[in-house]
């Protein structure tokens, strides 16, 4: 699949530069699990922003530690050192229960599985979230949920009588009923065919450049990354690559061939 052109965004006006606004931003995280033989590091000093209104693809191959920076970066797991800060909230000055309302009310989540309700119809997984913060969402803003992301004429439909690619975007509207500050998707392509990864990624590239949304987003494939304006390649536990600009499948598959062929000494010896 290939992502559609993009327009650039421009990092200065003249001569003053333009101040980039991070709507996430993770300063020294290492998570470590286990102990003893036993202990693996998943994270190790990572410390990158993701700006406001921008797409960033999230790459590296098994136990790089991809997953483990959605987790902690999305307030799902806690670092142990280092800090999160979302829309201006630093996550390790908070409680579980006001974490927990955080993650509710300013975070989005995609998951590859959809994770919907398979008793409820599209407009009651959509408004799930409020109902279960105790809130009776609008009627209107269920609508236009599902009308953002292409289904409003679907919305008395249960996911038993829709398509892989819609009850993904039935999740997409789910993660955006709250008006999160972020959406995290994890291999949100994960169980898709081609056409309709396609469709859920051009409806993640739109809610960037229409809306301003901040998505951050883990996948495994350059064809998904390409629709990205940033990639970030990890290997045990670190950043080590950056793409930004002119970003095609290609130009990713080929950056990854690379440090699969570096030395070992600039490369993780992983299988992507």
């Amino acid at each position: 699949m290939s992502a559609p052109a993009r327009r650039a965004t421009p990092r200065s006006t003249g001569t003053v530069a333009v101040m980039t606004t991070h709507t996430v931003s993770l300063t020294g995280l290492r998570a470590v699990y286990g102990t003893g033989t036993r202990r693996v590091t998943a994270l190790d000093g990572v410390t990158t922003g993701f700006a406001t209104g921008t797409f960033t693809a999230v790459m590296g191959p098994s136990g790089s530690g991809k997953s483990t920076l959605l987790h902690c970066a999305a307030g799902l797991d806690r670092p142990t050192e280092g800090t999160v800060t979302i829309d201006g909230t630093r996550l390790d000055d908070l409680g579980e229960d006001e974490l927990t309302r955080l993650r509710r009310d300013r975070i989005g989540f995609v998951f590859q599985a959809f994770n919907l309700v398979s008793t409820l119809t599209a407009a009651q997984n959509v408004e799930l979230p409020l109902r279960l913060a105790g809130r009776r969402p609008p009627a209107r803003d269920v609508v236009s949920a599902l009308d953002a992301v292409g289904l409003a004429d679907r919305a008395g439909h249960r996911p038993s009588e829709l398509s892989g690619g819609e009850q993904q975007r039935v999740a997409v509207a789910r993660a955006l009923i709250t008006r999160p500050a972020v959406v995290f998707a994890d291999e949100p392509t994960g169980a898709l065919d081609s056409a309709a990864s396609r469709q859920v990624l051009r409806l993640l590239r739109a809610l960037v450049d229409d809306h301003g949304q901040t998505v951050v987003m883990v996948t495994h494939d350059p064809a998904a990354a390409a629709y990205a304006d940033r990639v970030l390649l990890l290997a045990d536990g670190r950043v080590v690559d950056e793409l930004e600009g002119g970003i095609t499948a290609a130009v990713v598959a080929a950056r990854i061939a690379e440090r699969e062929t570096a030395p070992a000494e600039t490369a993780a010896e992983s299988s992507w």
